[in-house]
């Protein structure tokens, strides 16, 4: 537990800048003993102005290992980028996020287990034309690959079109969203929502 808290603290630190956390990580071995260091080594490391330097302490670390007993009791977990569950491909982004926090029902280390993970994105002001299409391209994507994941971000039009299309054609979807799996938005998607966070394979 006390590696996740620390990865989850990292995560809430350097949330804007998680290139600096990653690499605080790599370079130390562990994010927990980023929290073990003194505030002068975290100095000479960071730099005697880093503001992040005040925020690196225990305290911060503890409270994070009970905001993940609060998350658990709602069904919600956090995965760090050294832990399984976190999406490979993902790491290979420069500013990957430092974690990810997933409602599913399915254990985070098997959402990413699909032969082919396809992205689907586009206007959120759809036209029924380009929903058509949508829709069109999601069902033949189920039809001659059934081992694929759907990802998408939940906003208005295409996103939705994609999830709800992928959900009829029992294909897993996942819903990436900037607000985490506590804060549905747009508000009107919270039932679609529901649905992949309960449907095996799929996640918030």
């Amino acid at each position: 537990m006390e590696e996740k808290a620390c990865l989850c603290a990292l995560n809430r630190i350097f949330g804007f800048s998680p290139k600096t956390g990653t690499a605080l990580v790599s370079h130390l071995g562990s994010a927990a003993e980023v929290f073990r260091m003194s505030r002068k080594d975290l100095e000479a490391l960071m730099g005697p102005n880093s503001r992040y330097v005040r925020q690196l302490t225990f305290e911060a670390a503890d409270n994070e290992a009970e905001e993940l007993l609060r998350l658990d009791r709602n069904h919600i977990c956090f995965v760090g980028f050294t832990e399984e569950g976190y999406p490979p491909l993902l790491k290979e982004c420069e500013d990957a996020p430092i974690g990810l926090y997933i409602r599913s029902a399915s254990p985070a280390s098997g959402l990413w287990t699909q032969k082919r993970n396809i992205a689907v994105v586009g206007s959120r002001d759809i036209s029924p034309y380009g929903k058509e299409w949508c829709e069109r391209t999601v069902r033949s994507i189920a039809d001659c690959s059934p081992e694929s994941l759907i990802v998408s971000g939940l906003a208005l039009g295409t996103d939705i079109t994609a999830h709800k299309m992928a959900l009829e054609c029992g294909l897993p979807t996942i819903a990436v969203m900037a607000t985490g799996p506590e804060a549905v938005y747009p508000y009107r998607h919270r039932s679609i929502a529901e649905r992949i966070a309960t449907t095996s394979g799929s996640a918030l």
